[in-house]
């Protein structure tokens, strides 16, 4: 089962990710998502664990638990829905136009 985690400290590693749920069961991975351009934690990452029963147990506790003085979110992955969209407006985006003033 993949585990969305979030709210996490901005200074947790990932191998502090792993202790905090390897109490539960066998962790295959976990991954905290970086900002491409500051290197910096983003603040929310992802748990994998094989046993279904393990990682529910994991949730069900660790969702709202305190770590490192902050109440981190804890609940089953989904996958995203592809929008074609994709935000902002239908014309690419949005952000600021100059008016054409010539």
């Amino acid at each position: 089962m993949n585990i969305y985690v979030g709210n996490l400290p901005f200074n947790l590693g990932e191998e502090n990710l792993v202790e905090i749920f390897e109490e539960y069961g066998e962790v295959t991975s976990a991954k905290i998502v970086m900002d491409k351009l500051t290197g910096r934690s983003k603040g929310f990452g992802f748990v994998e664990m094989d046993d279904d029963d393990s990682a529910k147990k994991a949730i069900e506790e660790l969702n709202n638990a305190e770590v490192g003085g902050r109440n981190i979110k804890v609940n089953e992955s989904k996958p995203r829905e592809n929008n074609p969209r994709g935000g902002g407006d239908r014309r690419g985006g949005g952000g600021f136009r100059p008016r054409n003033r010539y």
